[in-house]
């Protein structure tokens, strides 16, 4: 992610990320295994409160802050827009499985909380980010473009 050019003025501690990606991948495990909307609203809630960056009514980003602060974890800042464009993809699978599941396409659904899950996990575990490699690539086409 640090070959990509800052478009953004702030920054995120990727630790506070990867505690909201174990988040994440737990409540796509309990959507897989339930196959309850509810799961998949929850979601869809939290996306949408951090896209409007209201972390202070976002229950993830608040456990995560808590879980990140008594781990005494060195703030890791990096450039937020990668990030944010990954945000915004999860924010879009949230909202597909929640229309799937409610209309009652649970395979569908199953499958996009699926590719939801790696992605989180991904970031949980190895600090990889598949929305920022997205956001990468579609940065470099741009450059070709110009």
């Amino acid at each position: 992610m640090a070959k990509s050019c800052p478009i953004s003025l702030y920054r995120v501690d990727t630790n506070i990320v990867r505690f909201i990606s174990l988040q994440v991948s737990i409540i796509s495990i309990l959507f897989i295994i339930s196959s309850s909307p509810i799961f998949a609203l929850i979601l869809v809630y939290d996306f949408s409160i951090r896209s409007f960056r209201i972390t202070k009514c976002s229950p993830f980003f608040l456990f995560a802050k808590a879980a990140s602060d008594h781990f005494c974890a060195k703030p890791h800042m990096v450039d937020e827009a990668p990030k944010r464009f990954a945000l915004f993809i999860g924010l879009a699978f949230s909202i597909v499985m929640f229309l799937l599941s409610i209309v009652g396409w649970n395979t569908a659904a199953d499958v996009a909380a699926a590719i939801l899950l790696v992605c989180a996990v991904l970031e949980t575990l190895f600090d990889y980010c598949v929305g920022c490699k997205i956001y990468q690539i579609i940065q470099s086409l741009k450059k070709i473009g110009n």
